[in-house]
């Protein structure tokens, strides 16, 4: 019984739940399988399942790359060079935008309506929860003398949501379903599928949008089942399990044929067994890792989640929300990242809107990237691969860019990509659009998988990937007056410098981020090709360049300059910290190999801060992630703080505002990152943690080089280790404070530590 007590306890630390339904979709609770999505409501006599699926997009591919690019790239350079950006851009703006300006925008699926019977009386005893460990939404509620529940899942093995409503007495059950799309208006027909079933037609609009089908039945026990016009009906059942499956033309030629086979697959399998099976996949990745902290003042587990939330903007320690919140992000990437399943866009898979914020696209600059910074040490590296298959396809459009736009060879792309892998510049937005780094950092995440699970394998394959991003930024550059080589035109995403004269401008010859990636990515291709044996010659190119690059600069504030010349910001609290690419995500700054420029990072930190910055949810995560890297546990655990108490919204998901997923994974990570760190060839085993979450315990968190890491510690002390080797060879760790301890491990060998022999 002991057993089974701590079992339930930790149980309901791995719960979001709430006292009353989703006011708004900022409420509502997530259920995902990658490919298919949907928002909880749990209103007890309307219910809403707002649905999507990945790859219901507005509109085909085309080829929006502007033919006047290479032919005027000559001016924009010569006008950059001589101090004129404003000229510059506006020649910019006509030669280099796509045409048109916009790639395409994601669009949900519709809603699924249910409509229960009325009653006279006001349910009571109501409770809404999101169960992170089953991967489960649960509503239930009394009302009438009947206790009334559902209960939810996105099963992946399956392809099906499954929706389960019961009651604790017979034949209590009776409600009326209906298809809904934007009022009715974005969808083509409504068909009846038998008595007991319907689905929805249309298309996602535009040339070559894609159509799509979504397929809803109904298995009922008792009571009864029909259909009339647009509704299904159950009339005095004791059960009702509902399952939706949806398919575009991207992925299958006849989609009412694949969901409606996904539906029959699901509906001879029984509750319990399509249950078992969710579970069973969802915990294979979920229960990778754990993570507990102990709240000295007692944990608050009793109170609901959006009532802990507001604790925290009052100021009040809640570590063990912290750790809900980290498992949380876990949750989010399990359920939008799945093989097979597209990448996460910019609200993973969940959006109500036909024409969303910033298009709910894939964008480039960071958040897509930001969105998979939990991937590898937070153990889901499957959950990559979907980023990985979108790089593959964005290489022959990227080809073309490259040959078209630039006259270079290799690919590249700009700062979004869409549905369709899309490289064309985005927008008509100079501080953002004329950009052409994305396909290089988006490669960089290749390079990241290979250094926590060194399958060379693997490596193999993606090389000629991480080739062709490097020769483009070969070709790309030119070389500046001091023989160096720089990237132009580029921007600092997405901020704006002031010249000596007032003149602002954001084309540049040389943002510094850009060199701190081409660094990166060069240095990935030159490792890469001595593991693999091959391209000798194009290393040797890759070396010759390296040593022409720009190297970080100090400004006159003794902060890390932001662009090759040390210009006046024109927001200085804005939203891109782009120049500290080196500290995070790259590995560049360190303060053990570069304290003067770690030193310089945490001034462009502290200056940011001070005007403002980290007022949007993904910035707010990435700088928790800078602090960690600058092994600064308060100002990481302030942070942490910062990102609940202003940019959490009551279900937990990030505020940009509005809604962005980037900010829960980039918070995920940002956690790990205070737990662990790996970056500089060495173990760092708690190297942020502060004081302020007391005693704790970590199991499962993975580091570069194929080690798992457990760890226990007591008011910041580290008392165990136990790091696991998937590979064979030197290992090296250290606590912050001590020396470094090496051992040699052997693959599938645990060995563990006390705190006092390593630290």
């Amino acid at each position: 019984m002991e057993g089974e007590g701590e079992m339930n306890e930790a149980a309901r630390r791995q719960r979001l739940w709430y006292k009353q339904s989703a006011k708004d979709w900022n409420e509502a609770l997530p259920i995902g399988n990658g490919r298919l999505g949907a928002m909880v409501f749990g209103a007890v006599n309307n219910e809403r399942f707002q649905l999507n699926e990945d790859s219901l997009w507005y509109g085909g591919p085309r080829d929006r790359n502007n033919r006047d690019a290479l032919p005027n790239l000559p001016k924009i350079r010569e006008l950059i060079l001589t101090g004129k950006p404003q000229e510059a851009q506006e020649l910019a703006c006509m030669a280099m935008s796509g045409i048109p300006e916009s790639q395409r925008h994601y669009a949900p699926l519709g809603d699924l309506q249910l409509c229960f019977a009325s009653s006279d009386s006001s349910p009571v005893d109501y409770r809404r929860e999101l169960d992170l460990q089953s991967g489960m939404v649960r509503i239930s509620y009394m009302q009438e003398g009947v206790r009334y529940t559902r209960e939810a899942f996105a099963s992946y093995p399956d392809q099906v949501i499954v929706i389960r409503l019961t009651a604790d007495q017979p034949g209590r059950l009776t409600f009326r379903a209906r298809w809904d799309r934007q009022r009715y208006r974005y969808l083509d027909g409504i068909e009846s599928w038998g008595s007991d079933g319907f689905m929805m037609s249309g298309n996602g609009g535009g040339e070559g949008g894609v159509a799509f089908r979504a397929v809803m039945k109904a298995v009922a026990r008792g009571g009864s089942c029909r259909t009339i016009g647009e509704y299904l009906l159950v009339d005095q059942a004791d059960e009702v399990t509902l399952f939706i499956a949806a398919s575009t033309t991207f992925r299958s030629p006849d989609p009412e044929q694949a969901s409606k086979t996904v539906i029959e697959s699901a509906t001879r399998k029984s509750f319990a067994e399509l249950l078992e099976r969710h579970v069973s996949d969802y915990r294979s990745f979920f229960d990778r890792v754990e993570l507990e902290i102990e709240n000295p003042n007692g944990n608050k587990d009793g109170l609901a989640t959006d009532e802990r939330l507001a604790g925290i903007g009052q100021g009040q320690e809640d570590p063990g929300l912290v750790s809900l919140y980290f498992q949380f992000g876990r949750y989010l990437l399990i359920s939008s990242s799945r093989p097979g399943s597209l990448p996460a866009n910019l609200q993973g898979i969940w959006n109500p809107h036909f024409l969303p914020p910033w298009d709910s696209k894939f964008t480039i600059n960071i958040n897509t990237q930001m969105n998979y910074w939990l991937a590898e040490n937070c153990n889901l590296a499957e959950c990559h691969l979907p980023l990985f298959d979108m790089i593959e396809r964005m290489r022959e459009p990227g080809t073309v860019t490259a040959a078209v736009m630039y006259g270079c060879r290799g690919f590249t792309a700009h700062h979004n990509t869409d549905l369709w892998a899309d490289t064309a510049p985005q927008d008509t937005v100079p501080p953002a659009t004329f950009w052409p780094m994305g396909a290089a950092w988006l490669c960089l995440h290749l390079w990241e998988h290979y250094e926590f699970g060194r399958d060379e394998t693997f490596l193999t394959e993606v090389y000629p990937t991480l080739e062709e991003a490097a020769r483009f930024l070969l070709d790309y550059m030119i070389e500046g007056e001091d023989g160096q080589l720089v990237t132009c035109p580029s921007v600092s995403p997405e901020n704006t410098y002031v010249l000596p004269g007032g003149e602002s401008g954001v084309l540049c010859a040389g943002a510094s981020m850009d060199f701190q990636i081409i660094r990166a990515l060069f240095d990935a291709c030159i490792e890469s090709a001595r593991i693999l044996k091959i391209d000798e010659r194009f290393s040797g190119e890759l070396v010759t360049a390296l040593n022409r690059l720009p190297q970080p600069a100090i400004g006159r504030h003794g902060q890390i300059q932001e662009w090759m010349e040390d210009y006046e910001e024109a927001e200085p609290g804005h939203r891109h910290i782009s120049h500290l690419f080196g500290l995070y995500p790259g590995e560049q700054f360190t303060p053990e190999k570069t304290p003067g420029l770690a030193a310089a990072a945490r001034v462009t930190l502290e200056r940011r801060l001070a005007h403002g910055g980290g007022h949007t949810g993904w910035s707010r995560a990435w700088i928790i992630n800078f602090w960690a890297r600058l092994r600064d546990a308060d100002k990481a655990h302030e942070n942490v703080r910062a990102l609940l108490a202003q940019s959490t919204l009551p279900n937990l998901l990030d505020n940009h505002p509005p809604f962005q997923i980037d900010g829960n994974f980039g918070g995920t990570a940002g956690i790990a990152e205070m737990l662990l760190q790996s970056h500089s060839g060495v173990l760092h085993l708690l190297p942020a943690w502060p004081a302020a979450w007391g005693n704790g315990r970590v199991r499962g968190l993975r580091a570069r080089g194929g080690y798992t890491v457990d760890m226990v510690w007591a008011q910041g002390r580290l008392l165990q280790a136990v790091i696991t080797a998937a590979r064979t060879g030197m290992c090296r760790i250290r606590v912050i404070g001590a020396d470094v301890v090496e051992f040699h491990a052997e693959a599938g060998q645990s060995y563990t530590f006390s705190g006092e022999a390593i630290g």
